[in-house]
């Protein structure tokens, strides 16, 4: 087998998601032949008709650029896909369970259709991130039902993908990739595709099973040390210390980089592939406590931000139970659509259950989704007029709040995108994650 794609190549891409339809209009500007397969009939006549459903920037006219010129095309048919590939990318979505346990029902669904399709010479990337042992243990055994045997009449390969929300386009064209491979042709074939797409360097390690774990210690790193972060603001509440202005001092030491506090994880990247480390460390009897009770920390602060606001709404006089809170922004992160595991559904259910009555505004985030999570839909001003405002999302719409515009006079602001001194100066009691 010849190392390398050639021009003409066609593409597979199982996935039409977050990740998987920048992936696969960025392999069709390269000029590759990209088919894209997901089982949602309205993502793929969205993109047919030339469309993003998905709110990216740049990513729409890169959709419609693509479709125009017949290199991207969509099918909800997964192994008519893979019939008309020789590249074949699987980039599904991997959540876990009530029990966080990773749930591969669609990497198991996207490698049994590949196998229908899958002839020799062929190459298979895994992208979603899963528990490291997937590709050798579920992946490779679905594919060789094939016929074919893995590394030696086909190649398989896994690269994590790399991007944050709002910055897709951007972070695939310039970050580094690593990848991971059955055999040297399988890394070298799948560093070839990814050169097409990236400046970035392509960090080549040894095998499947590396590249796997590298994803989880990246996201993992991270949540633990927004857990401390979390933890260390929690405490400095408690002291009446400012812990933004404690970080922000710790972190001129040249070997500390402590995290932004905030009002929990969301996403689906953080607050999950942590439980995917927990699930491998405890089949290989290791407990993991540092990574569990990481998540312990963070998934507790959406229940710590309704402490505060109750507390908060007391010492006005008021109780929680008889007044309205008004959230800013249920988006997991700024400048979003993205609401998937988001800390703002937690803490408005416990506001609910409290007795407040909530209400919420985000620019981004659909009205189903916010009364999905059992808050009214309001426009800005209504969330404005509330007993107590809780920003949730650094959304940047938000950062142009004026203290005039907090009608009650009571700001919980969990994010680091307004400065209190000008909300107490005109008498706006101004409490956030990590402050008395």
């Amino acid at each position: 087998m010849g190392i390398g794609i050639k021009e003409g190549t066609r593409v597979s891409i199982y996935g039409l998601g977050h990740m998987g339809l920048p992936t696969a209009a960025l392999l069709a500007k390269s000029g590759l032949k990209v088919l894209g397969a997901d089982i949602n009939p309205q993502i793929v006549e969205a993109i047919n008709k030339g469309l993003s459903p998905i709110m990216e920037p740049g990513l729409d006219e890169l959709v419609g650029e693509t479709v125009k010129n017949g290199l991207l095309s969509a099918t909800t048919n997964l192994k008519a896909a893979s019939m008309d590939s020789e590249v074949h990318m699987v980039i599904v979505p991997t959540p876990v369970d009530e029990n966080k346990i990773s749930d591969l029902k669609a990497v198991e669904t996207a490698c049994k259709s590949i196998s229908q399709g899958l002839e020799k010479s062929d190459l298979v990337i895994i992208e979603s991130t899963v528990p490291p042992g997937t590709c050798s243990h579920l992946s490779i055994p679905l594919l060789e039902k094939s016929g074919l045997k893995a590394g030696n009449d086909f190649g398989i390969a896994y690269t994590p993908e790399r991007a944050l929300p709002n910055n897709t386009i951007y972070e695939m064209t310039h970050n580094p990739r690593v990848i991971g491979g059955i055999d040297k042709w399988s890394v070298e074939s799948a560093s070839s595709i990814y050169e097409r797409i990236t400046s970035g360097k392509i960090i080549k390690v040894r095998d499947l099973l590396t590249a796997e774990m590298v994803k989880l210690m990246e996201n993992t790193y991270r949540d633990t040390n927004i857990a401390l972060a979390n933890e260390f603001a929690l405490i400095c509440e408690s002291l009446g210390i400012d812990a933004r202005e404690a970080i922000r001092a710790a972190n001129h030491h040249p070997r500390v980089n402590i995290h932004t506090p905030g009002p929990g994880v969301g996403g689906h990247c953080l607050s999950i592939d942590p439980y995917f480390l927990v699930e491998i460390a405890q089949k290989q009897g290791i407990d993991a406590p540092l990574i569990k009770v990481s998540r312990m920390v963070n998934e507790k602060m959406p229940l710590e931000v309704a402490r505060m606001t109750r507390e908060a709404l007391e010492e006005k006089g008021k109780q929680v139970e008889s007044s309205e809170v008004g959230i800013l922004g249920v988006a997991y992160k700024g400048n979003v659509a993205d609401a998937r595991e988001t800390p703002a559904k937690p803490l408005i259910q416990k506001l609910i259950s409290m007795g407040a009555m909530v209400y919420a505004h985000d620019p981004y985030v659909s009205p189903e989704t916010v009364k999905s999570f059992g808050a009214v839909p309001v426009d800005m001003k209504r969330s404005l007029e509330c007993d107590c405002v809780v920003l949730v999302t650094d959304h940047d719409i938000y950062r142009q709040i004026k203290p005039s515009m907090i009608k009650k006079g009571l700001l919980i602001c969990t994010r680091s995108i307004l400065d209190p001194q000008p909300f107490l100066k005109e008498d706006v009691t101004f409490k956030g994650v990590g402050m008395s």
